[in-house]
Protein backbone atom coordinates (compact mmCIF):
# COMPACT_ATOMS: atom_id res chain seq x y z
CA UNK A 1 0.00 0.00 0.00
CA UNK A 2 1.40 3.39 -1.29
CA UNK A 3 0.00 4.76 2.21
CA UNK A 4 2.26 2.76 4.48
CA UNK A 5 5.16 2.79 2.30
CA UNK A 6 5.46 6.53 1.98
CA UNK A 7 8.67 8.00 3.70
CA UNK A 8 8.30 10.95 6.29
CA UNK A 9 10.91 12.77 4.10
CA UNK A 10 11.98 11.88 0.60
CA UNK A 11 14.51 9.72 -0.12
CA UNK A 12 16.92 10.15 -3.09
CA UNK A 13 16.80 7.68 -6.17
CA UNK A 14 15.47 4.46 -7.14
CA UNK A 15 16.40 1.31 -5.14
CA UNK A 16 16.40 -2.32 -5.68
CA UNK A 17 14.62 -3.23 -2.02
CA UNK A 18 11.35 -2.73 -1.00
CA UNK A 19 10.93 0.53 1.61
CA UNK A 20 10.95 -1.66 4.05
CA UNK A 21 13.86 -3.87 3.37
CA UNK A 22 15.52 -0.39 3.29
CA UNK A 23 14.25 0.41 6.72
CA UNK A 24 15.53 -2.94 8.23
CA UNK A 25 18.87 -2.34 6.36
CA UNK A 26 19.53 1.33 7.70
CA UNK A 27 18.62 0.16 11.34
CA UNK A 28 21.02 -3.02 11.22
CA UNK A 29 24.08 -0.68 9.91
CA UNK A 30 23.22 1.95 12.41
CA UNK A 31 25.42 2.85 15.21
CA UNK A 32 21.88 2.76 17.48
CA UNK A 33 21.90 -0.69 17.45
CA UNK A 34 25.32 -1.60 18.06
CA UNK A 35 24.95 0.36 21.35
CA UNK A 36 22.77 -1.86 22.53
CA UNK A 37 25.70 -4.78 22.63
CA UNK A 38 26.86 -2.87 25.95
CA UNK A 39 23.32 -2.21 27.39
CA UNK A 40 21.56 -5.12 29.52
CA UNK A 41 18.80 -5.43 31.72
CA UNK A 42 19.80 -6.91 34.85
CA UNK A 43 23.80 -8.16 34.35
CA UNK A 44 26.46 -6.58 33.90
CA UNK A 45 27.57 -6.84 29.88
CA UNK A 46 30.98 -8.63 29.56
CA UNK A 47 30.51 -10.42 33.60
CA UNK A 48 29.59 -13.88 31.82
CA UNK A 49 29.28 -14.55 27.76
CA UNK A 50 25.95 -16.30 27.62
CA UNK A 51 24.08 -13.42 29.53
CA UNK A 52 21.59 -11.44 27.01
CA UNK A 53 22.46 -7.76 25.91
CA UNK A 54 19.50 -5.26 24.52
CA UNK A 55 21.43 -6.08 21.39
CA UNK A 56 21.14 -10.52 21.31
CA UNK A 57 17.70 -9.59 22.71
CA UNK A 58 16.61 -7.66 19.37
CA UNK A 59 17.85 -10.17 17.35
CA UNK A 60 15.81 -12.83 19.08
CA UNK A 61 12.52 -10.34 18.76
CA UNK A 62 12.87 -10.23 15.00
CA UNK A 63 13.77 -14.08 15.17
CA UNK A 64 10.04 -14.75 16.52
CA UNK A 65 8.28 -11.15 15.03
CA UNK A 66 9.60 -13.02 11.56
CA UNK A 67 7.97 -16.26 12.42
CA UNK A 68 4.95 -15.29 13.76
CA UNK A 69 4.37 -13.89 10.19
CA UNK A 70 5.29 -16.82 8.58
CA UNK A 71 2.84 -18.89 11.04
CA UNK A 72 -0.18 -16.11 10.34
CA UNK A 73 0.25 -16.46 6.52
CA UNK A 74 0.38 -19.90 6.77
CA UNK A 75 -2.82 -20.25 9.59
CA UNK A 76 -4.48 -17.86 8.81
CA UNK A 77 -7.67 -17.72 6.55
CA UNK A 78 -8.02 -13.45 7.00
CA UNK A 79 -5.25 -12.83 4.96
CA UNK A 80 -5.36 -12.24 1.05
CA UNK A 81 -3.06 -12.57 -2.38
CA UNK A 82 -3.25 -8.85 -2.42
CA UNK A 83 -2.39 -8.32 1.68
CA UNK A 84 0.10 -10.05 3.45
CA UNK A 85 1.68 -8.97 6.98
CA UNK A 86 5.33 -7.96 6.07
CA UNK A 87 8.05 -9.63 7.40
CA UNK A 88 10.36 -7.14 6.65
CA UNK A 89 8.65 -4.32 8.03
CA UNK A 90 8.18 -6.90 11.50
CA UNK A 91 11.72 -7.41 11.49
CA UNK A 92 12.97 -3.55 11.08
CA UNK A 93 10.32 -2.85 13.94
CA UNK A 94 11.70 -5.66 16.32
CA UNK A 95 14.93 -4.81 15.69
CA UNK A 96 14.47 -0.82 16.32
CA UNK A 97 12.21 -1.61 19.26
CA UNK A 98 14.68 -1.26 22.13
CA UNK A 99 17.28 1.67 20.21
CA UNK A 100 15.81 4.22 22.55
CA UNK A 101 16.09 2.25 25.89
CA UNK A 102 18.95 3.40 28.74
CA UNK A 103 21.06 1.02 30.45
CA UNK A 104 19.85 -0.52 33.52
CA UNK A 105 16.13 -1.23 31.95
CA UNK A 106 13.08 0.46 33.72
CA UNK A 107 15.24 1.53 36.65
CA UNK A 108 17.42 3.63 34.27
CA UNK A 109 13.89 4.71 32.56
CA UNK A 110 13.05 6.18 35.92
CA UNK A 111 16.20 7.86 37.27
CA UNK A 112 16.40 9.53 33.49
CA UNK A 113 13.25 10.54 33.59
CA UNK A 114 13.73 12.35 36.89
CA UNK A 115 16.37 13.86 35.46
CA UNK A 116 14.56 15.43 32.11
CA UNK A 117 11.28 16.32 33.86
CA UNK A 118 12.18 20.00 33.21
CA UNK A 119 13.37 19.41 29.68
CA UNK A 120 9.86 17.14 28.62
CA UNK A 121 10.75 13.87 30.24
CA UNK A 122 12.43 10.55 29.18
CA UNK A 123 10.59 7.73 27.97
CA UNK A 124 12.36 4.51 26.02
CA UNK A 125 9.76 3.91 23.53
CA UNK A 126 9.27 7.98 22.66
CA UNK A 127 13.06 7.89 22.79
CA UNK A 128 13.23 5.27 20.16
CA UNK A 129 11.53 6.99 17.47
CA UNK A 130 13.40 9.97 18.38
CA UNK A 131 16.15 8.00 17.54
CA UNK A 132 14.95 6.85 14.37
CA UNK A 133 13.36 10.09 13.35
CA UNK A 134 15.95 12.54 14.58
CA UNK A 135 19.13 10.81 14.97
CA UNK A 136 20.41 8.30 13.13
CA UNK A 137 22.18 9.13 10.23
CA UNK A 138 22.04 13.02 11.11
CA UNK A 139 25.01 14.83 10.29
CA UNK A 140 23.18 18.11 11.19
CA UNK A 141 21.27 20.82 9.66
CA UNK A 142 21.18 18.84 5.97
CA UNK A 143 19.73 15.89 7.52
CA UNK A 144 17.96 14.67 10.59
CA UNK A 145 16.97 10.72 11.09
CA UNK A 146 16.87 7.93 8.40
CA UNK A 147 13.55 8.93 7.55
CA UNK A 148 11.72 5.64 7.87
CA UNK A 149 8.56 4.82 6.18
CA UNK A 150 4.89 5.49 7.66
CA UNK A 151 4.49 1.86 8.84
CA UNK A 152 7.74 1.37 10.53
CA UNK A 153 7.11 4.22 12.58
CA UNK A 154 3.73 3.66 13.53
CA UNK A 155 5.30 0.11 14.42
CA UNK A 156 7.59 1.56 17.32
CA UNK A 157 4.77 4.16 18.44
CA UNK A 158 3.39 1.28 21.08
CA UNK A 159 2.16 4.43 22.92
CA UNK A 160 -0.03 7.56 21.56
CA UNK A 161 -0.66 9.90 24.17
CA UNK A 162 1.36 12.82 25.01
CA UNK A 163 3.18 13.53 28.35
CA UNK A 164 1.41 16.92 28.83
CA UNK A 165 -2.15 14.94 28.42
CA UNK A 166 -1.10 12.59 31.85
CA UNK A 167 -1.25 14.51 34.92
CA UNK A 168 2.16 13.03 36.54
CA UNK A 169 3.09 10.33 33.77
CA UNK A 170 6.03 7.86 34.60
CA UNK A 171 5.92 5.53 31.49
CA UNK A 172 4.19 4.84 28.14
CA UNK A 173 3.96 8.55 26.57
CA UNK A 174 5.12 10.46 23.48
CA UNK A 175 7.32 13.34 23.93
CA UNK A 176 5.12 16.77 23.45
CA UNK A 177 6.87 17.46 20.36
CA UNK A 178 6.10 14.57 18.65
CA UNK A 179 3.33 15.23 18.07
CA UNK A 180 3.27 15.59 14.11
CA UNK A 181 4.33 12.13 14.36
CA UNK A 182 1.01 11.23 15.38
CA UNK A 183 -0.31 13.07 12.80
CA UNK A 184 1.39 11.20 9.89
CA UNK A 185 0.96 8.19 10.98
CA UNK A 186 -3.30 8.93 11.49
CA UNK A 187 -2.94 11.52 8.11
CA UNK A 188 -4.31 14.18 10.24
CA UNK A 189 -7.43 12.13 11.70
CA UNK A 190 -8.51 12.71 14.78
CA UNK A 191 -9.22 9.56 17.09
CA UNK A 192 -12.51 9.36 18.32
CA UNK A 193 -13.61 10.10 21.55
CA UNK A 194 -13.51 6.77 22.77
CA UNK A 195 -9.90 6.23 21.77
CA UNK A 196 -9.13 8.57 25.07
CA UNK A 197 -5.91 9.89 26.06
CA UNK A 198 -4.36 7.12 28.38
CA UNK A 199 -4.77 3.24 27.79
CA UNK A 200 -7.06 3.20 25.38
CA UNK A 201 -5.39 5.15 22.90
CA UNK A 202 -2.29 3.32 23.97
CA UNK A 203 -3.48 0.28 22.98
CA UNK A 204 -4.45 1.40 19.85
CA UNK A 205 -2.05 -0.69 17.57
CA UNK A 206 -1.08 -1.63 13.87
CA UNK A 207 -0.53 -5.34 13.69
CA UNK A 208 2.96 -5.11 13.37
CA UNK A 209 3.34 -2.70 16.72
CA UNK A 210 1.23 -6.13 18.34
CA UNK A 211 3.34 -8.63 16.89
CA UNK A 212 6.57 -6.99 17.64
CA UNK A 213 5.30 -6.13 21.31
CA UNK A 214 4.48 -10.09 21.86
CA UNK A 215 7.40 -10.98 20.34
CA UNK A 216 9.35 -8.88 22.89
CA UNK A 217 6.90 -10.46 25.79
CA UNK A 218 8.11 -13.93 24.37
CA UNK A 219 11.85 -13.27 23.85
CA UNK A 220 12.28 -11.99 27.88
CA UNK A 221 9.21 -14.08 29.44
CA UNK A 222 11.02 -17.22 28.53
CA UNK A 223 14.66 -16.01 28.23
CA UNK A 224 14.57 -14.41 31.61
CA UNK A 225 14.42 -17.35 33.59
CA UNK A 226 17.65 -19.02 31.55
CA UNK A 227 19.50 -15.96 32.38
CA UNK A 228 18.54 -15.67 36.02
CA UNK A 229 19.02 -19.43 36.34
CA UNK A 230 22.27 -19.14 34.91
CA UNK A 231 22.90 -16.63 36.83
CA UNK A 232 21.95 -18.76 40.09
CA UNK A 233 19.57 -16.24 40.71
CA UNK A 234 16.76 -18.59 40.49
CA UNK A 235 17.22 -21.88 41.96
CA UNK A 236 15.10 -24.97 42.61
CA UNK A 237 15.18 -24.05 46.53
CA UNK A 238 13.81 -21.03 45.74
CA UNK A 239 11.19 -21.92 43.26
CA UNK A 240 10.22 -24.54 45.85
CA UNK A 241 9.73 -21.55 48.73
CA UNK A 242 8.24 -19.12 46.15
CA UNK A 243 5.48 -22.17 45.32
CA UNK A 244 5.02 -22.86 49.57
CA UNK A 245 4.59 -18.49 49.82
CA UNK A 246 1.97 -18.24 47.11
CA UNK A 247 -0.17 -20.97 46.77
CA UNK A 248 -0.50 -20.79 42.45
CA UNK A 249 -3.15 -22.46 41.30
CA UNK A 250 -3.31 -25.92 39.33
CA UNK A 251 -2.10 -24.63 36.04
CA UNK A 252 0.30 -22.08 37.66
CA UNK A 253 1.79 -25.12 40.46
CA UNK A 254 2.51 -27.09 36.74
CA UNK A 255 4.39 -24.22 34.95
CA UNK A 256 6.35 -24.22 38.41
CA UNK A 257 6.78 -27.80 38.33
CA UNK A 258 7.88 -27.73 34.81
CA UNK A 259 10.62 -25.25 35.74
CA UNK A 260 11.99 -27.48 38.62
CA UNK A 261 12.15 -30.27 36.80
CA UNK A 262 14.42 -29.00 33.90
CA UNK A 263 16.30 -27.28 36.29
CA UNK A 264 16.79 -30.72 38.11
CA UNK A 265 17.44 -32.64 34.51
CA UNK A 266 19.69 -30.02 33.58
CA UNK A 267 17.55 -29.35 30.40
CA UNK A 268 15.79 -25.45 30.66
CA UNK A 269 18.04 -24.72 27.42
CA UNK A 270 15.47 -27.02 25.66
CA UNK A 271 12.74 -27.15 27.24
CA UNK A 272 12.20 -23.42 27.26
CA UNK A 273 13.75 -23.16 23.24
CA UNK A 274 10.84 -25.30 22.31
CA UNK A 275 8.45 -23.51 24.44
CA UNK A 276 9.39 -20.25 21.46
CA UNK A 277 7.27 -22.23 19.33
CA UNK A 278 4.23 -22.85 21.45
CA UNK A 279 3.96 -18.52 21.66
CA UNK A 280 4.63 -18.06 18.33
CA UNK A 281 1.34 -21.43 17.69
CA UNK A 282 -0.27 -19.28 20.20
CA UNK A 283 -1.86 -16.25 17.96
CA UNK A 284 -4.14 -15.75 15.58
CA UNK A 285 -6.04 -12.92 13.87
CA UNK A 286 -9.01 -11.02 13.89
CA UNK A 287 -10.85 -8.69 12.04
CA UNK A 288 -11.95 -5.12 13.18
CA UNK A 289 -13.24 -2.43 12.43
CA UNK A 290 -11.65 1.15 13.07
CA UNK A 291 -11.33 5.23 12.06
CA UNK A 292 -8.48 3.88 10.48
CA UNK A 293 -9.33 0.67 8.85
CA UNK A 294 -10.59 1.91 5.89
CA UNK A 295 -7.34 3.67 5.10
CA UNK A 296 -4.96 0.61 5.56
CA UNK A 297 -5.27 -2.78 6.50
CA UNK A 298 -2.57 -2.57 9.24
CA UNK A 299 -5.26 -1.61 11.66
CA UNK A 300 -8.02 -3.79 10.18
CA UNK A 301 -6.52 -6.84 12.24
CA UNK A 302 -6.12 -7.64 15.97
CA UNK A 303 -3.32 -10.19 17.14
CA UNK A 304 -5.25 -12.59 19.63
CA UNK A 305 -3.01 -14.56 21.87
CA UNK A 306 -4.70 -18.18 23.45
CA UNK A 307 -5.51 -17.17 27.02
CA UNK A 308 -3.27 -20.29 28.20
CA UNK A 309 -0.48 -19.26 26.54
CA UNK A 310 -0.38 -15.70 27.91
CA UNK A 311 -1.16 -16.87 31.65
CA UNK A 312 2.10 -18.82 31.10
CA UNK A 313 3.79 -16.08 29.76
CA UNK A 314 2.60 -13.89 32.66
CA UNK A 315 3.52 -16.40 35.20
CA UNK A 316 7.28 -16.81 34.16
CA UNK A 317 7.45 -12.71 33.98
CA UNK A 318 6.01 -13.09 38.08
CA UNK A 319 8.52 -15.43 38.50
CA UNK A 320 11.23 -13.29 37.59
CA UNK A 321 9.67 -10.30 39.05
CA UNK A 322 9.11 -11.79 42.60
CA UNK A 323 12.17 -13.90 42.73
CA UNK A 324 14.79 -11.83 41.15
CA UNK A 325 14.20 -8.16 40.40
CA UNK A 326 11.99 -7.46 43.65
CA UNK A 327 15.29 -9.45 45.52
CA UNK A 328 17.92 -7.31 48.05
CA UNK A 329 20.32 -8.09 45.81
CA UNK A 330 18.84 -6.47 42.45
CA UNK A 331 17.45 -3.65 44.53
CA UNK A 332 20.97 -3.13 45.87
CA UNK A 333 21.76 -2.56 42.30
CA UNK A 334 19.12 -0.41 40.99
CA UNK A 335 20.18 1.86 43.98
CA UNK A 336 23.69 1.79 42.47
CA UNK A 337 22.37 2.49 38.84
CA UNK A 338 20.30 5.46 40.47
CA UNK A 339 23.43 7.05 41.68
CA UNK A 340 26.04 5.80 38.59
CA UNK A 341 23.24 7.71 36.20
CA UNK A 342 22.31 10.67 37.87
CA UNK A 343 26.08 11.23 38.44
CA UNK A 344 26.51 10.91 34.76
CA UNK A 345 23.81 13.20 33.82
CA UNK A 346 24.65 15.81 36.21
CA UNK A 347 28.43 15.68 34.47
CA UNK A 348 27.04 16.01 30.97
CA UNK A 349 24.48 18.36 31.75
CA UNK A 350 27.42 20.58 33.35
CA UNK A 351 29.75 20.44 30.28
CA UNK A 352 27.08 20.43 27.75
CA UNK A 353 29.09 22.90 25.15
CA UNK A 354 32.05 20.78 25.01
CA UNK A 355 30.36 16.91 25.06
CA UNK A 356 30.99 15.39 21.73
CA UNK A 357 27.49 15.11 20.05
CA UNK A 358 27.72 10.84 18.39
CA UNK A 359 25.32 9.84 16.30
Amino acid sequence: DPFDCEFLEPRKGEDYRTPFQRDRDRIIHSSALRRLQAKTQVFLAGEYDFYRTRLTHSIEVAQIGRSICYYLVQQSDLLEADYYIDPDLVEAVCLAHDLGHPPFGHAGEDILHQCMREFGGFEGNAQTLRTLTEVIYSDGPRREGMKPTRALIDGVMKYKTLMRLYESPRRHFLYDDQQPYLDFIFEGRPAPPEFTPGDALNRFRSVECQIMDWADDTAYSLNDIIDCIHARFITRERLENWGQENHPDPEEANFLVGIIEALQHNDIERVFSRKIGDFIGGCRLATRQNFMSDRTRRYGYELIIDPAILKEANFYKRIALEIVFNSPQLQQFIHKWHHILGKLFQAFQENYTGTPRQR
